[in-house]
């Protein structure tokens, strides 16, 4: 007798069977008001919930629902051979839970009970490409259903029922990430780097999307492109270093765009879905700390950016941070909000800054609501070439959430050996001014890894802004990379594309970015092509580099000599080809580099500026006045001390909810806690089993309400997590 096999799963059978249940108990809730749909929990970016049975009286009282192990390979799979954090915000759609693992596999979960309903591999029958995911998107029309994601340099469809590739999306269910940035004149043949870290938005039909790209000399343009999400086709392309012909092209050199790049939304975006325009912030344009090939206003690099989504025409910009040497890119998504001022209601459009800035703009034309002055930037000092701009915004309302200089009155007092260590360095180094230009001689800044941080706010329908700020100082030195441009293979590539980050002399800059000496020591050789190869972290992909020249790369890491490199070989790897048509050269290769992102501690690793370090403000924004200000996070041995509690750096953002709370994690002592939305007060905190460097959401599922993070762990020295974990009243 012929057998005939199941059209579907056990599991996808289910998933249909959970779904028509929890749609069924959910009569008497707003489905908008249960679910978390969207990347920031709404189109706008709040990260607000109506949902209040987790409310203030009982929040002590919340305890694990589940728990599910994002990290578990499939079986027969190699164990990874690194640790990997997930930044992830999942989304909630009738009851599944959708999100990414450490590998950027894509998930679906029962959202009551954690279990398992299907899982995506990217990367299953190519070489991978890892780095940070934050968030995924989801699109409906009638019975289509799908959940669009990025992995690698590729966005990605599926079926939301059953994981499945779209057919008919792109090539094979993907398209790739490159499409719309390539085929500029000079580079027609060169191979960028793109990824995207930081979901889209859809409107309609249409999904508009920023990207990750490289911050140095071979860094591809950070152009907002917008796909069909049907068929995965380029629907348009907005130019954010103009071309010719193009608005703010008179802000750069002639052939800037030819050889410029950056200037990427990578932190997200919001939409306005009633007036159909979309809202992000750009990144500085390549490189970070060097801008001579750049000289001018540089549009539309640290902006804040309106588009009609449907066309991709400017509404408008306004420009943060003009000609930006300081790596200040906008770090978040924009929150759009809406103000009372004079008696009437406003719809604006809230964004802060890595320097803790917070500017509140009109949504309809991008129009400071509150005064911003236009102040002088103090120059002590210029690298030859460079033309730094003469003033930078400045709101007077609501004041900085993050301190904007570094003085000695600044330096920490958690101990007088502490203070004296600092001190030391102190009287050695460059401060003052957060706009002075850097330098060879060395400058410490504020505002390199916030204020703010990708994980963003959170917003009430009253108009109060809830937001995270980190107060850290950072140690920065130009190099003269003149001298090394004629080096072996294998130094000038590291120096072309490790050394910002690892330093020149390799001794890394903490954490972040470890030291390289000894790294034959702890990886093999084929450990560390793998890693140039696929990314780690924040660290890209350098699969655009040819093979030759990564195994050269990998050598010099390991300090052998590349005696096969032939003199074409050798020119090939330390001169950037020109265009035929305008002799401009690509990627570029400035003659300064800096020395890594470098934090300054004091002699036992704590930030060497005083207390406190991080912080959670309550913001109102129709006054522009804070309601609050408190320490977010805490290191238990300090308070032990008798030093008061004096926050921690922090990573990822809070949300809020009807119930009066405020929940975020994100901090050093991996935990997550409950603040009241009125006092910022602790009302509950829970020990993570590692650190929770994402954003947390929530959703109600027959009846009950969860709060879920991602405690993946890894970043900045951390132990490696991996898990998501649900919490619920019992």
């Amino acid at each position: 007798m012929k057998t005939v096999k199941p059209i579907f799963s056990f599991k996808i059978l289910l998933f249909s069977i959970v779904t028509t249940l929890t749609l069924s108990s959910q009569k008497t809730t707003d489905e908008k008001d249960t679910d978390w749909k969207t990347y920031g929990g709404n189109a706008a970016g709040n990260r607000y919930s109506a949902l209040s049975q987790i409310n203030t009286g009982n929040v002590a009282k919340l305890q694990v629902a589940w728990q599910y192990d994002a990290a578990k390979k499939a079986e027969g799979a190699p164990a990874p051979r690194r640790p990997m954090e997930i930044q992830c915000q999942p989304i909630v759609v009738r009851g599944v839970l959708y999100g990414t693992t450490p590998m950027l596999s894509l998930f679906a979960l029962r959202a009551d009970t954690g279990e398992e309903l299907w899982k995506f591999d990217p990367f299953k029958d190519t070489e991978p490409r890892f780095h940070a995911n934050r968030g995924i998107m989801y699109w409906e029309n009638g019975a289509k259903q799908r959940i669009l994601y990025t992995a690698g340099d590729h966005l990605f469809a599926l079926n939301a029922k059953d994981g499945k590739l779209v057919e008919g999306f792109g090539t094979n269910g993907k398209v790739d990430l490159r499409d719309g940035v390539t085929g500029i004149p000079g580079r027609e043949n060169v191979t960028v780097s793109v990824d995207a870290t930081s979901p889209g938005v859809i409107y309609k039909d249409i999904l508009v999307i920023g990207s990750r790209v490289s911050e140095y000399g071979d860094a591809a343009p950070g152009y907002i492109r917008a796909f069909d999400v049907r068929t995965g086709k380029l629907k348009w392309v907005f130019h954010t270093i103009p071309q010719p012909g193009e608005k703010g092209y008179e802000t750069w050199p002639k052939d800037a765009w030819k050889q410029i790049g950056g200037a990427n939304n990578w932190a997200g975006m919001v939409l306005d879905e009633k007036r159909g325009n979309v809202f992000f912030g750009t990144g500085s344009p390549s490189v970070d700390f060097y801008g001579a090939a750049r000289e001018g206003q540089n549009l539309y690099a640290n902006c804040v950016i309106s588009l009609n989504a449907e066309t991709g025409k400017l509404n408008w910009y306004y420009q943060t941070v003009h000609h930006d040497l300081w790596d200040r890119d906008i770090p978040c998504q924009p929150n759009l909000v809406t103000v009372t001022q004079k008696g009437k209601k406003i719809d604006a459009v809230a964004q802060a800054t890595k320097d803790g800035l917070l500017f509140l703009l009109d949504r309809n034309t991008g129009k400071p609501l509150f005064p911003v002055e236009e102040r002088p930037a103090k120059t002590f000092y210029t690298l030859p070439g460079e033309h730094p701009w003469p003033t930078q915004p400045y709101p007077t309302k609501p004041a900085p959430f993050s301190r904007q200089l570094f003085t000695e009155n600044d330096i920490t007092d958690i101990s007088p050996e502490a203070t004296a260590f600092v001190k030391e360095k102190f009287a050695k180094s460059r401060s003052g001014s957060k706009y002075q230009t850097p330098s060879k001689e060395g400058t410490l800044y504020l505002g390199f890894g916030g204020g703010a941080e990708w994980g963003g706010n959170a917003a009430d329908p009253d108009g109060i802004l809830y937001q995270n700020g980190n107060e850290m100082v950072w140690d920065l030195t130009m190099l003269d990379y003149t001298g090394q441009r004629n080096t072996s293979d294998g130094k000038t590539l590291y120096m072309r594309n490790c050394a910002a980050c690892h330093r020149a002399d390799r001794q890394g800059s903490g954490q972040e970015y470890p030291s390289l000496v000894n790294v034959g020591s702890k990886l093999s050789k084929d450990e560390i092509a793998t890693i140039i190869k696929s990314g780690r972290g924040r660290m890209p992909s350098f699969q655009h580099i040819p093979d030759r020249e990564r195994a050269a790369l990998v050598n010099f890491l390991l300090n052998i000599e590349n005696k096969n490199t032939t003199a074409a070989e050798e020119h090939s790897a330390t001169a950037a080809p020109k265009s035929a048509e305008n002799n401009v050269a690509f990627p570029y290769i400035p003659p300064y580099i800096n020395n890594g992102w470098t934090r300054f501690f004091d002699q036992n690793g704590y930030p060497a500026i005083k207390p406190p370090w991080g912080t959670l403000n309550a913001i109102d924004l129709n006054t522009g006045e804070y309601l609050w200000r408190v320490p977010l996070g805490e290191f238990p041995e300090l308070t032990k001390k008798g030093i008061p509690v004096t926050g921690t750096e922090n990573y990822g953002g809070p949300i809020v909810t009807a119930g009066g709370l405020v929940f975020i994690a994100g901090t050093k002592d991996e935990r997550i806690r409950a603040f009241d939305k009125k006092t910022g007060k602790i009302l509950w905190e829970y020990q993570l089993p590692a650190g929770g460097f994402a954003t947390p959401v929530t959703y109600m599922v027959n009846g009950k309400q969860y709060i879920v993070i991602a405690a993946g762990g890894a970043k900045n020295g951390h132990k490696p997590g991996g898990s998501y974990i649900a919490f619920a009243l019992p």
